[in-house]
């Protein structure tokens, strides 16, 4: 038995391959660009070859995400707010609180015991305080962006940012930098701004331990530690923890396969987690 589970986000496309165990066999991440179709099949076909398995050897795909119904090869399409519960509470059988900060949109989730979403709060009207942010900050600095966070927390005074605007993020960066203000303390500014707007989406929902970070910012050191200081709580975060979306996705599908391949039921994971884009 085996299953896919694609998740097309705004920046980049993860896809997953499942036995029955379940246990992930192959995983593939690619950039999303503006053909989502491709990014999608792209995406699929590297999983499976990471896993070492024919794509028409795969009983049933799931696709998730903002992009989800470009999934056409998929059998159905399924929220990444109820596919980033179920691959949190696969990671962390604990967690009761869920918060994935994707490039797009930040979503806030509380799950019950079996992955089931209980209720969820996102900032889908824009992209403030989300993973384009950090974008906006390394290119106004010209630094790779997986190295804004180790060197954030290096930082010894810390900026205020006064917008967690995305297109007012660069002039006010480069602003602190005319001021004489360190790198650093401008970066730490920038992720402080961004924890804060996090936590607060976790404040709606009710922050409950276990806490698992998921998506492409859960990798960042510096997020990972003020979500930590400003939740007064250890955070879950995994390796595995930017495929979340896609784990959760390939869960629902095996469910699909073990049910008989009932069609349909994804519109009824539609209702339970929101049909709100990534």
């Amino acid at each position: 038995m085996l299953v896919a589970g694609v998740d097309v986000g705004s920046t980049q496309t993860k896809a997953v391959i499942m036995d029955g165990s379940p246990r992930v066999l192959g995983r593939a991440l690619v950039d999303t660009g503006a053909r989502v179709d491709r990014a999608a099949q792209a995406a699929f076909e590297s999983a499976a070859s990471d896993a070492h398995v024919a794509e028409a050897e795969v009983d049933f795909v799931i696709g998730t995400g903002y992009g989800r119904y470009r999934v056409e090869f998929g059998d159905d399409q399924v929220t990444e707010i109820s596919c980033h519960a179920r691959g949190a509470s696969f990671l962390f059988p604990g967690t009761s609180s869920v918060l994935d900060v994707g490039g797009q949109d930040t979503k806030a989730i509380r799950v019950g015991e079996e992955g089931q979403v209980l209720d969820f709060c996102m900032n889908d009207k824009c992209s403030a305080g989300t993973g384009r942010f950090l974008g906006a900050a390394s290119q106004a600095l010209e630094l790779p962006l997986g190295e804004l966070g180790k060197l954030a927390l290096t930082a010894r005074r810390p900026v205020r940012m006064t917008t967690t605007c995305t297109v007012f993020a660069e002039s006010e960066i480069l602003g602190w930098l005319a001021l004489g203000r360190k790198v650093e303390d401008v970066l730490m500014g920038v992720h402080v701004a961004i924890a804060s707007r996090s936590i607060s989406l976790l404040r709606r929902v009710g922050i409950e331990p276990e806490i698992t970070f998921t998506g492409g910012v859960a990798r960042n050191e510096a997020m990972v530690n003020l979500i930590e200081q400003l939740t007064e709580s250890p955070v879950n975060v995994s390796e595995e923890s930017h495929f979340c979306g896609a784990i959760g996705a390939a869960l629902h599908a095996l469910d699909r396969v073990v049910a008989g391949g009932t069609a349909g039921a994804g519109a009824d994971a539609v209702g339970a987690g929101g049909d709100a884009a990534s």
